[in-house]
């Protein structure tokens, strides 16, 4: 299985995906909870893909991301961050921006 490839796929047809530990309804991080509140705070739908599914994911996604940690948000195929990142956005107002969300 090609990860890499799969998970191109993915974010070229879904607006929002969040790369997780667990699942959005199911997180087992809090990191990966976290950005899951933030995203459902904006009652955004977004595709979320547990990368503990199998051991070649995570390096094929940090490869293809060149982030090496997890949770990782992409926005309309670009990568925002972590939940670092993510949080920032949100306290400063850009992640609504990015979301072209009206809350």
């Amino acid at each position: 299985m090609n990860y890499k490839e799969d998970f191109k796929k993915i974010i070229d047809e879904n607006n929002i995906v969040l790369f997780m530990k667990g699942t959005k309804d199911m997180p087992v991080c809090g990191f990966s909870k976290t950005v899951v509140s933030v995203l459902n705070h904006y009652g955004v739908d977004f595709h979320d893909v547990n990368i503990l599914a199998s051991e070649e994911m995570r390096p094929a996604l940090a490869e293809l991301s060149g982030w090496p940690t997890f949770p990782q948000l992409f926005v309309n195929g670009k990568l925002l961050g972590g939940c670092d990142i993510t949080v920032e956005m949100h306290e400063n107002g850009q992640l609504l921006d990015a979301l072209d969300v009206n809350s």
